[in-house]
């Protein structure tokens, strides 16, 4: 069986806004979510900033009495499935239910939930733990308690690998509806990782930019004085359709998916390959498991963390992936504005490039005011540009070096 799969919905938080339409209305102005970090004080840490989600209230999405069951990152996956659940439309009904499955990433969990629990435990001993801090805290919760939620019964998983997890969540979600064990799957990613203990190991990792008197310009993929990746926290979740599925009940469609690839680098536990190899073969397997040629493909939403590596790396992917042709495509990094969500990324990057390819607007990748001379391809500067767009790429690249790429097409019937 190898039936078509389009995305029907969209629900999308981020430090940019909560919601789909305040994060596309920020992401095409080119506005920055990076700002001083608030959730605790920062005095001693190197990076002082990141791109914390405002005026969040669980109590939108979840009842009162259950938010002390679930850590932010659940509540940021409740909330975002929401929003795509809203979008599409799509009811579940009782005999739905088998066949609408969930899968939803997380690099970390509930980190948050961990760090009180364990403050808990050293000062009270273990009587004092929350007997709520397991189903908060672990990372396949987010999909269960989103199951629950809408009543999908269909399969119920989740990915945790780095930061490719939640782009794997829709990949693999993808390949479920393909081959026919599910007709719909709400998929993506949510993390909510700006803590004490996330922000100390990724400082000492010395992953993080320490820009912190301009927070606004601190994530600049690309550019030659970019000095590391700013954390971001929120989610991604995506509602994808089997098509004739989707076309019965009239749902909108903003894309189909039509691609999806894997690798492994198989070098380092933190650093990409140093010939960026691992990253041009889960393009081109994308592209390929596509029947696509590269010269079709029109925009990547990149990785683009804004970290020395990687985004040499990528680059340089990216040339040896498309050859000339790489110089003819609009790349752009939206992290540059939303910061880095870790496990979440690729659910929001799928979001918005799924919503690239049905506006026909490429965002901007924003801060890139000294060009690295390694990296001297088109990443859309500044502004946001319209332009046609048949195909997007999107890159996921993670810790471990494990890879993930999702190939968008125009929905054309």
């Amino acid at each position: 069986m190898n039936r078509r799969v389009v995305i029907t919905g969209i629900g999308l938080v981020s430090s940019l806004g909560i919601g789909t339409a305040a994060n596309w209305a920020a992401l095409l102005a080119g506005r920055s979510g990076v700002t001083r970090i608030t959730r605790f004080d920062v005095t001693g840490y190197a990076a002082q900033i990141a791109a914390e989600v405002k005026d969040f209230d669980p109590l939108q999405f979840v009842e009162k009495k259950d938010v002390k069951k679930m850590d932010v990152f659940i509540q940021y996956a409740i909330a975002a499935a929401q929003f795509a659940m809203d979008d599409s439309k799509l009811q579940i009904t009782p005999e739905l239910a088998p066949d609408v499955g969930v899968c939803i990433g997380s690099g970390i969990g509930g980190f948050t939930t961990i760090e009180r629990e364990h403050t808990a435990l050293l000062e009270g001993g273990p009587r004092k733990v929350s007997p709520f801090f397991i189903p908060s805290a672990i990372i396949n919760l987010a999909a269960g308690q989103v199951s629950i939620r809408f009543g999908a019964k269909g399969p119920n998983l989740a990915t945790c690998t780095a930061c490719s997890a939640s782009a794997h969540a829709v990949g693999d979600s993808f390949e479920i509806v393909k081959r026919g064990d599910a007709d719909a799957m709400i998929a993506g990613g949510s993390e909510a990782a700006i803590t004490p203990m996330s922000v100390g190991g990724f400082g000492q990792l010395r992953a993080l930019s320490t820009r912190n008197d301009e927070p606004e310009r601190a994530s600049r993929p690309f550019d030659k004085d970019r000095d590391g990746f700013i954390i971001g926290e929120g989610a991604g979740i995506v509602v994808l359709e089997e098509l004739e599925h989707a076309r019965r009940r009239g749902a909108t469609i903003y894309a189909e998916i039509v691609g999806y690839g894997m690798s492994a680098d198989a070098y380092h536990m933190t650093a990409p390959s140093e010939d960026g190899d691992g990253g041009r073969r889960v393009m081109a397997m994308a592209i390929r498991k596509a029947g696509v040629r590269p010269d079709e493909i029109d925009y990547i939403n990149a990785h683009g963390t804004s970290t020395p590596y990687n985004d040499k790396l990528e680059t340089m992917a990216i040339k040896n992936c498309f050859g000339e042709h790489a110089h003819r495509l609009a790349i752009s990094s939206t992290k540059s504005m939303t910061g880095h969500l870790l496990g979440g990324a690729g659910g929001l990057e799928a979001g918005i490039s799924a919503l690239a390819v049905y506006h026909q607007r490429v965002p901007p990748t924003i801060n890139l005011d000294n060009p690295d001379p390694e990296c001297d391809l088109d990443y859309v500067p500044h502004t946001g540009r319209e332009m046609p767009i048949r195909y997007a790429l999107s890159n996921s690249f993670g810790f471990g070096g494990t890879n993930a790429a999702l190939l968008f097409k125009k929905y054309e019937g």
